[in-house]
């Protein structure tokens, strides 16, 4: 055999391996394989080893099938004139019955996905307020989830959920908000210290009443034991000397007091010097008035 025939021979085998090398091509799991044939959609191929004509034949491109997660970052403006940053995650997956109306109808699905959400968040959150995206973000989500439900599906995807993850304000709201917030906190601070102090000043205003009340009341006793024993002192007196009358009787109790007084002022070690008048006069008027006063005391507990 000549050189130019093994050189012919060798070319044949060559085209030949090619040939069936590309007749052979696999799919990965959880993805299906669009299959052309002269430019002609022919066939989906699934996971595995799969076989194609040569030349005529040829994978036009890959659809995969897992859950993905799409974010989306919409800027709009509440009902109160803030600028605010919505971030939308879209989870979605292709329907396997629906690979074909997916790779052929939309040319970009990320994109489709994207112009639906910046359509429904910038048409209802306008309607409220900044406060109100915060409170009705679930209902946001759900609205995005059930527009995007009804028009992806036509093309081959299905939507599971959409989540309204993130809500940023301008930073200047966020540290007027905070502003807000912590003078709010400070005023209910302020009004329970003040009701506290309030509730203490009234007890402690009770308690002295009370104090006040109490020491009147065991004052008034006193006065009333001492007048008691003014009169029993009379009586026994009266019983040893008849002929003494209950004046002169009265007299001697309260000189006896009296004198018991000072007795007491000028034993006790931290008492400074006390110059009190004892001349007749004066002991005459001090007996009048504490007799007047006895007797006052007297009608009134009567």
């Amino acid at each position: 055999m000549s050189t130019i025939e093994l050189i012919v021979i060798a070319f044949v085998v060559v085209v030949l391996f090619a040939i069936a090398a590309n007749s052979i091509f696999t799919i990965r799991q959880q993805t299906v394989g669009v299959v052309e044939r002269l430019g002609k959609f022919k066939r989906l191929a699934g996971p595995g080893i799969n076989f194609k004509i040569p030349l005529l034949e040829q994978v036009a491109g890959l659809v995969n099938l897992r859950l993905r997660q799409l974010d989306v970052m919409v800027e709009t403006k509440t009902n109160d004139n803030v600028f605010v940053n919505l971030n939308v995650s879209v989870q979605y997956a292709t329907l396997q019955d629906k690979v074909y109306e997916a790779y052929y109808k939309l040319t970009d699905h990320q994109a489709q996905i994207k112009s639906f959400v910046f359509d429904v968040v910038r048409a209802k959150v306008p309607k409220i307020t900044l406060d109100e995206v915060f409170e009705k973000k679930e209902e946001i989500a759900q609205s995005v989830e059930a527009e995007l439900k009804e028009i992806m599906q036509q093309f081959g995807y299905a939507i599971l959920k959409a989540l309204v993850t993130d809500i940023n304000p301008d930073e200047k709201v966020k540290q007027a908000m905070n502003e807000i917030n912590a003078a709010t906190r400070l005023r209910v601070a302020a009004t329970q210290k003040g009701e506290a102090e309030k509730i203490i000043r009234i007890k402690q205003a009770e308690g002295e009443a009370e104090s006040m009340r109490l020491q009147g009341e065991g004052l008034a006793n006193a006065r009333k034991a001492i007048i008691g024993g003014m009169g029993t002192s009379v009586d026994e007196f009266k019983k040893i000397a008849p002929e003494v009358s209950a004046k002169d009787i009265m007299t001697l109790v309260l000189m006896s007091q009296y004198c018991d007084t000072l007795k007491e002022i000028g034993a006790k070690s931290g008492t400074n010097s006390v110059f009190l008048a004892s001349s007749p006069t004066t002991i005459s008027d001090l007996e009048t008035q504490i007799r007047n006063g006895l007797l006052s005391a007297n009608a009134i507990r009567k």
